[in-house]
């Protein structure tokens, strides 16, 4: 069964806009905040919820939310310009990095690439660096933080080579940043 695809029923939400709130300025943050809305509206497991990084005058990441219906999107975007939100419509570009997607809470632990295709909405799975595909059977390591990104209309996630013949997500959980030893 071929996962399900996003609908257009989106929203953008900029918590910089938010009386209350300062800009989000890094993907930390902003997943927090995608957590957040989520506990909040009670969103169901087959709603998207995307980071995109802006750059403009303010750079910042502003989060995405795509509802399978369009009730949905409606409830949504009443409750959050009720909390001071600004919601606008659609999404600030076709290359989010998904957060919240159906079977997100299903991609923990070690698993294998076809177990992480058949248990979530992702399509397709990468190697850093490599032209071929990863065998269905190989193992990766999730570490409970798998964070695909929309290509082309696919929900993509790039991999990297790791200890004892398994892969990991390219994008760790509590990045080092860059020169901290320095």
């Amino acid at each position: 069964m071929p996962p399900p695809k996003p609908t257009p029923y989106a929203l953008t939400v900029d918590a910089g806009a938010h009386a209350l709130r300062a800009a989000v300025r890094d993907l930390r943050a902003a997943d927090g905040l995608l957590h957040t809305l989520a506990a909040e509206l009670a969103l169901p497991d087959d709603v998207f919820g995307c980071t995109h990084l802006v750059r403009d005058d303010t750079p910042r990441v502003v989060v995405s939310l795509t509802f399978p219906t369009e009730p949905l999107l409606l409830s949504a975007r009443e409750r959050l310009t009720g909390q001071g939100y600004e919601a606008s419509p659609g999404v600030p570009d076709a290359v989010g990095r998904a957060v919240l997607y159906p079977g997100v809470t299903h991609l923990t632990g070690t698993l294998t690439v076809g177990d992480v295709l058949a248990r979530s909405a992702i399509d397709r799975v990468t190697v850093l660096g490599s032209p071929s595909v990863p065998d269905p059977d190989a193992r990766l390591v999730t570490w409970d933080h798998v964070r695909p990104q929309w290509q082309h209309d696919a929900l993509v996630l790039t991999t990297m080579p790791a200890a004892g013949n398994t892969l990991v997500p390219f994008e760790v959980p509590s990045p080092t940043p860059c020169c901290a030893d320095h």
